[in-house]
């Protein structure tokens, strides 16, 4: 049988979501704690990676198994077991071919900018204190909705077949102190929202014009954009499924 699991995590300590050698991954400490608590070996499978230093208030992984358990009370154990920095939400059973990260239709992350000096955020936002125009970096990330190609924003020699993205909503917010960047979209290349946020912020201080934003886009090479924004800014906040195929959870 397949079983969801509904998570988050804050990944200031971890090497990422995915399993490494010689550093430590969430999903290995997940992988540790079922493995221990259900007595087989288990792997799990998410919905997708996050680098070292990136946060999830929701991810969603998969996993097999023929036992059959109370799901509120291995969740409970698990939340027991491992990291502090990892919250177990909930473990609910799927269909056999429902897939963590094939069958998400949307995915969406956001992006923090504090432009005070605040302890408080140290490992959850992008300590930026320049002045920025967050107008014109409005106008540039309303852009990104009519394009699709983003070689531009794309982790130079990742194993991906194509760089294309729909990209649905892009834009910043103030909330308090922080300035929030959303961005949504089907899917996401390596490193995308990162590259995409330094270089909008290029345009925010002044660096480059809209124009010019354009034209990072449309010659389709990573070397013409931005710096990679901090990781400890960046947040998977909402992985979507059609929700016949989450049974209702």
């Amino acid at each position: 049988m397949r079983y969801f699991i509904s998570l988050a995590y804050k990944g200031t300590h971890f090497h990422g979501w995915q399993v490494q050698p010689n550093a430590v991954s969430v999903q290995e400490k997940i992988n540790e704690g079922l493995s221990m608590l259900l007595k087989e070996d288990v792997m799990i499978l998410g919905a997708g990676r996050t680098d070292a230093g990136v946060h999830a208030k929701q991810m969603y992984a998969h996993f097999d198994t023929d036992k059959e358990f109370d799901y509120d009370k291995i969740a409970y154990r698990l939340n027991s077991y491992i990291d502090d920095a990892i919250l177990i939400k909930s473990i609910f059973s799927v269909s056999d071919t429902t897939h963590a990260r094939f069958h998400a239709t949307a995915r969406t992350y956001e992006y923090w900018l504090c432009q005070e000096k605040n302890p408080f955020l140290k490992d959850g936002a992008w300590m930026m204190y320049s002045n920025l125009d967050f107008g014109l970096m409005n106008e540039a990330a309303a852009y990104l909705t009519e394009v699709k190609d983003f070689t531009s924003f794309a982790k130079i020699h990742s194993d991906v077949k194509t760089h294309i993205c729909d990209v649905r909503k892009a834009i910043w917010e103030q909330q308090g102190d922080v300035w929030v960047f959303t961005i949504e979209a089907d899917r996401f290349l390596r490193n995308m929202v990162r590259a995409i946020v330094g270089t909008l912020v290029d345009v925010g201080k002044g660096k480059i014009t809209i124009e010019e934003f354009k034209n990072v886009i449309t010659k389709m090479d990573r070397g013409s954009a931005g710096v990679s924004a901090p990781a400890q800014g960046l947040y998977l906040v909402k992985v979507e499924y059609p929700q016949e195929l989450l049974n209702g959870n």
